[in-house]
């Protein structure tokens, strides 16, 4: 049965990422939990009972995480049910795609084309999310690549408290 304050630190991831990033309560509140639950893989059924949770609403944070790439379902031979945990990959940082930002660069620079003609006041936010875009797409190769040799440095000294092997989860990575 979870402590109190694991519960606590759920409901607190689940506020965060609903508030952040739009995701159900349930899903936040799952990926807290599963970042601080033992053992770190759970049936879906004793998800739900640490969670106070229907198991429908356990399964549809599941599916919405596994989509994100955060948690998945293992299952160990002569197993009935489904393991949930923490997906390895979902410790590499996200969002590190360059392309997603030259694709909204593109996407704005073909707004400014719909304002070719007009002043240069309503043209701005457009050139302004132009030059953030751009700016973004060309720093975040070089911030992930300083990530990683920082990430090393941490895993070489042991601070990093995961004890992963440096090329373990490098398939993983998101550019």
């Amino acid at each position: 049965m979870p402590q109190d304050d694991q519960l606590i630190f759920a409901d607190h991831v689940g506020r965060f990422y609903a508030r952040q990033y739009g995701f159900p309560p349930m899903a936040g509140r799952l990926l807290g939990y599963l970042l601080v639950c033992d053992p770190p893989q759970q049936t879906i059924d004793e998800l739900g009972q640490a969670l106070l949770a229907s198991r429908s609403a356990v399964t549809g944070a599941v599916k919405l995480l596994e989509g994100y790439g955060m948690a998945r379902r293992t299952r160990a031979a002569g197993e009935r049910s489904d393991r949930v945990g923490l997906d390895p990959a979902s410790r590499q940082p996200q969002n590190f795609d360059s392309a997603v930002h030259e694709e909204h660069a593109a996407l704005f620079r073909e707004g400014l084309a719909l304002l070719a003609d007009a002043p240069p006041e309503r043209r701005a936010p457009l050139e302004e999310m132009v030059a953030l875009a751009e700016f973004l797409a060309g720093r975040l190769p070089e911030l992930l690549r300083e990530w990683h040799a920082h990430r090393d440095r941490l895993r070489a000294s042991g601070r990093s408290g995961q004890g992963t092997h440096q090329g373990e989860d490098a398939p993983h990575d998101r550019r």
